[in-house]
């Protein structure tokens, strides 16, 4: 498989659509973005920003860069505008963060580099401005935390419009699809309609209160990703260092830790559902069952979800060591 096929995969895999080069899509008018910041439509409607689009060049970089983070959270900055209820991503680039397991935090000489970035932006013609701000959550989904929701809460009140954008590259490279997901928070105070179930995604049980706590202070925008011609030379450069990285790691390897951590999670899980069962067989059956019943569901999903992981990294072993290792080799008479 050559790098220009691969990058058709990784582009199919995530449904990016191409758009021409004078779309206009690509065009920035500082009036209308402007008026808009004058309008101030999202103060009037706390559900107002439903879709983002993404460019392909911008998906690519926050990939490379969460994943050059390994265990550690990275941090980064987006660019781009609003059209309409429509948030869009052209670029984006990364921050100079001091990172750990469970947080990123921004310092002064960050915020520094922010300003000088944007100012040269500026002077070499993208006219963008921040819209958001992406960070990674390696091996534990993509959802905001406690944190991340007040975090997210400031910018919007002083940076609107602002999105939030999280990453798992752990989860991208076993799937071998971009994991990401886009959030904008509430008002304080703000009690959200009941809303349709979201995508049911794993996560880790040393989170699930942080998660179960906050899940309702915020709500997801749908993500959809373009490219064009414009794009074509910058993609291809960063393509070709990404799919070399690609090309020689190993997915069991590399998230060795990641399915471990799985395992003994999901292990967990299965000891708290039966124990549940357990002392609801005593009990007529009530909700305590349903839910005890409920969790061994999800337990179910989750060893499957990890399961065809694991087969996809053998089968990607496989076929790796018959193409490399054996291409020279001829049957023995």
């Amino acid at each position: 498989m050559d790098t220009d096929m691969a990058r058709k995969t990784w582009e199919m895999s995530n449904d990016i659509e191409t758009v021409q080069s004078i779309d206009e899509i690509y065009k920035y008018d500082k009036q209308q973005q402007q008026e808009v910041l004058a309008a101030k439509p999202w103060s009037k409607d706390n559900h107002y920003f439903k879709h983002i689009k993404i460019s392909a060049l911008a998906l690519l970089k926050m990939v490379m860069h969460a994943r050059s983070g390994g265990t550690l959270e990275v941090m980064g900055l987006l660019m781009g505008k609003v059209d309409g209820a429509m948030m869009i991503v052209m670029d984006c680039f990364a921050l100079p963060v001091e990172g750990t397991e469970t947080r990123v935090n921004a310092q002064a000489a960050a915020y520094e580099y922010m300003a000088a970035y944007m100012e040269s932006s500026k002077q070499v013609g993208r006219l963008e401005n921040a819209i958001g701000w992406y960070h990674s959550h390696p091996g534990y989904g993509c959802w905001l935390s406690g944190i991340d929701v007040g975090t997210q809460m400031l910018n919007q009140q002083f940076q609107e419009p602002f999105v939030a954008i999280v990453i798992d590259p752990v989860r991208t490279i076993s799937a071998g699809k971009v994991n990401l997901g886009a959030f904008r928070t509430y008002p304080k105070g703000y009690k959200p309609p009941d809303e349709e179930p979201s995508e049911y995604q794993t996560i880790p049980l040393n989170k699930i209160e942080d998660f179960g706590v906050h899940c309702k202070q915020y709500y997801s925008l749908e993500v959809s990703y373009f490219k064009s011609a414009l794009d074509r030379k910058l993609l291809e450069s960063l393509w070709n260092k990404y799919w070399v990285n690609t090309l020689s790691s190993s997915t069991l390897l590399t998230n060795a830790d990641y399915t471990t951590g799985q395992i003994s999670d999901l292990s967990e899980k299965l000891e708290n559902s039966e124990s549940q069962l357990g002392r609801g067989a005593f009990m007529l059956a009530s909700d305590h069952d349903k839910k005890a019943e409920d969790k061994l569901s999800k337990a179910t999903r989750d060893s499957c979800k990890t399961t065809i992981e694991v087969i996809h990294g053998l089968i990607a072993q496989v076929i790796k060591n018959r193409l490399f290792n054996q291409v020279n080799i001829t049957p023995s008479s």
